[in-house]
């Protein structure tokens, strides 16, 4: 996936006459997170890429995030539980669909673990760390649902509030590093 100065990932194919085609994501089934940090991006791939760290920040207060597994590579499994206020567990399994370090994180809960496909899935999430420089980053988070209607699911969930804690907790942790 190719990614233009706005943050926009456009996937490129090539038609039956060899002529590159650019495809835009299509945005109903977006939602977007994305802030200015003045953390350097090194920080805050570390801080999504180490399973104990990641423990520190991934749920939005008051809820915990008890264990991460990560396979950090193409095709990797990952495995995400949060646990909520009353000590229910929701349990995330994904797969890793493309990792560059310090730049971008790509996941997916298509499926399970390795090829293995969910029985719903839900959404891609991709990670951009871009390096403004002076130890600055713009970060964004975008994450593309199966439809319209798990988009709609998900903000209506808490995406922006929950999403939005999360990153205060990202940045005040990969502060630290």
């Amino acid at each position: 996936m190719l990614t233009d100065r706005f943050g926009v990932g456009w996937m490129i194919s090539v038609n039956d006459d060899a002529q590159a085609v650019a495809h835009k994501p299509d945005e109903s089934r977006e939602l977007v997170l994305q802030r200015v940090i003045d953390v350097p991006r090194e920080k805050l791939y570390r801080a999504w890429t180490e399973p104990e760290l990641m423990k520190q920040w991934f749920a939005p207060k008051p809820w915990t995030t008890p264990r991460v597994e990560s396979d950090l590579r193409p095709g990797g499994s990952s495995l995400i539980v949060m646990r909520g206020p009353d000590g229910q567990e929701f349990p995330n399994p994904g797969v890793y669909l493309d990792v560059v370090k310090n730049e971008r994180i790509v996941f997916t809960d298509a499926y399970v673990s390795a090829w293995e496909p969910a029985a719903k899935p839900f959404m891609t999430g991709t990670i951009t760390f871009e390096d403004l420089g002076g130890g600055k980053t713009r970060y964004t988070a975008r994450v593309t649902h199966w439809s319209a209607a798990d988009r709609e699911a998900h903000e209506k969930m808490g995406f922006h509030e929950g999403w939005g804690k999360c990153t205060d907790q990202l940045e005040a942790l990969a502060a630290t590093l």
